[in-house]
């Protein structure tokens, strides 16, 4: 597999990370539509970074994450869970991963793997927070494999029909 890990311009290629996303994840047209603006919200945000897997020139994962921000969405809705666990200290000194997805035809080879390792390498901050749908998947089994444990479980994000974990793990991730 000829895959390329490297810096992506998710404000460019917005479109191809999102039909990246939409297959990974089941999204709608609508969906898209709204996360599109998201993303391109978030890539203004200081300290954005996004990361790109190609294979044959196409894209067929990404990542982008950024400083966690208190004020910003996110964190306002995963806060009272974190805190009612005592782990609301994470939101502060930590690197979000906002999003991570790789296409179904790339998944299990270790891509997911290789963009969240390097996109937190470059991470100033000494630990890392996302959150995942809270069930046993490949996802979480990954991030508990790179030493992500579960800081709060049950979250409820609007509109979202499945709660989620807000999963924390010290950097540099741990490797195989």
């Amino acid at each position: 597999m000829d895959l390329v890990i490297g810096p992506l311009d998710l404000s460019a290629h917005v479109d191809e990370a999102l039909a990246v996303q939409a297959v990974a994840f089941g999204l709608g047209p609508d969906e898209v539509a709204v996360r599109r603006q998201i993303v391109l919200r978030h890539m203004t945000y200081p300290g954005a970074r996004a990361l790109g897997a190609t294979a044959g020139g196409r894209l067929v994962g990404f990542v982008y994450g950024m400083p966690n921000d208190r004020t910003h969405w996110w964190s306002t809705v995963v806060e009272p869970y974190l805190r009612a666990q005592h782990h609301d200290h994470w939101l502060d000194d930590s690197f979000v991963i906002t999003e991570l997805h790789v296409h179904p035809a790339y998944q299990n080879r270790g891509v997911g793997r290789s963009l969240i390792t390097t996109i937190t390498d470059g991470a100033a901050e000494p630990r890392s927070i996302l959150s995942a749908i809270d069930t046993d998947s490949p996802a979480r089994a990954l991030y508990r494999s790179l030493g992500y444990r579960d800081l709060a479980r049950q979250v409820l994000f609007p509109s979202a029909p499945k709660p989620y974990a807000v999963m924390g793990a010290p950097l540099p991730l741990l490797r195989r």
